[in-house]
């Protein structure tokens, strides 16, 4: 009897164990986390951003036979295939579906070996990425013709992990009406609730850049999240624009052990920071990011373009800032021509925004952006 007890016990516990398996979540992601293609056609590393993958490639390469690889979220499958030949004379769209084939998203994939950055930017477009708690902008340029040719990145992919956002004006990078002309850019600063505090990220500046901010590592390295620049074939001489600023009320220090992460500076008024970056790609750097982005001691940037007068003004103020290159430093005109430089312009609503540091409500507005190249 005790034997055909402990025989029955053991067959109800291998029966829970088999249900506990069955019952294991499938993974809900549906993202392509890398990209790889074969040959030496790459120019640099794909950048992959939450809905668009861009092939910066050597401009001897043939768009026409393509055959990108995928590494997506565990589970997940792709279609077309990973490692389908396809015509990337034309961008190509892929449909990613997570484990448990609830969930898919839509990727552009492009390829380029087109290195020219628009000379203007005037904010006017955006698109709307969902989320489960609300919704975000996502800033990008056309040419003359309508075609797509960069997108902005920002941190509101970061935020949105917080959830305490919810319409895209109430995220620290959105559109607003009040623009120089027409529409414009807005940065926020803003506190990033209970999730954020306990992260030590209490809050979050406002940013808008020219590069890819990776989600992924945005939790536990932020400075190293932000990848500042894309590839150029030109050399930039000064930038120029247009900015109204109003600082928050109260500013604040990141303090890891206050309950909400924030020490009060009472006598310190929060600033905004405009800048722009010229600089080599190499293998061993080849993107910039917060801990390097403007280092004097950074082998890699030849030329630098940063705001020194910015101030707190309810009307339209124009900037023109020019590219100051460091000593020594000469291009190479093979090396410009390969798409070998690249070009960051930053944004940001607290100066001290990388450090969780400055007064939730500081709000920099910027419209008609222009950008000047040096005849070489």
């Amino acid at each position: 009897m005790k034997l055909k007890i402990f025989t029955i016990s053991l067959l109800l516990a291998g029966a829970a164990c088999v249900s506990c398996i069955r019952e294991e979540a499938l993974n809900t992601e549906a993202d392509i986390e890398s990209c790889t293609l074969a040959g030496d056609v790459l120019n640099r590393d794909p950048v992959i951003e939450n809905e668009k993958v861009t092939l910066y490639l050597k401009k001897t390469a043939d768009l026409s036979d393509l055959a990108p690889e995928f590494t997506l979220t565990p589970g997940a499958t792709i279609s077309p295939a990973s490692g389908t030949k396809l015509d990337f004379s034309s961008p190509q769209y892929y449909e990613v579906i997570s484990e448990d084939g609830r969930w898919k998203k839509r990727y552009k994939v492009e390829a380029t070996t087109s290195y020219n950055i628009p000379t203007l930017f005037q904010f006017e477009k955006v698109r709307t990425t969902k989320t489960a708690k609300g919704e975000y902008q996502i800033f990008y340029e056309t040419d003359n013709s309508g075609k797509e040719t960069i997108v902005w990145a920002s941190g509101n992919s970061g935020y949105a992990l917080t959830g305490a956002g919810s319409g895209a004006d109430t995220y620290p990078t959105y559109q607003s009406n009040i623009g120089y002309r027409n529409k414009c850019l807005a940065l926020t600063t803003r506190k990033t609730g209970k999730y954020g505090a306990d992260m030590n990220m209490p809050i979050a500046a406002g940013n808008l850049f020219l590069g890819t901010f990776e989600v992924l590592n945005a939790l536990t390295n932020p400075l190293k999240a932000t990848k500042f620049g894309i590839p150029t074939d030109a050399v930039p001489s000064r930038i120029q624009g247009y900015y109204k600023y109003k600082a928050g009320e109260t500013f604040y220090e990141l303090d890891k052990s206050r309950p909400d992460k924030l020490k009060p500076v009472p006598d310190k008024t929060d600033i905004f920071n405009i800048y722009a970056v010229f600089y080599e790609s190499t293998e061993d750097m080849k993107t910039l990011d917060g801990t390097n982005a403007l280092a004097e001691d950074n082998p890699n940037i030849f030329a630098v373009a940063r705001i020194t007068d910015a101030k707190e003004t309810d009307e339209w103020t124009e900037f023109d800032l020019p590219f100051v290159f460091r000593a020594g430093k000469t291009v190479d005109p093979v090396k410009l021509s390969e798409g070998k430089y690249s070009l960051a312009i930053v944004f940001s609503s607290s100066i001290d925004g990388d450090r969780f540091s400055g007064a939730p409500g500081s709000t920099l507005c910027v419209d008609e952006v222009t950008m000047e190249y040096r005849d070489e």
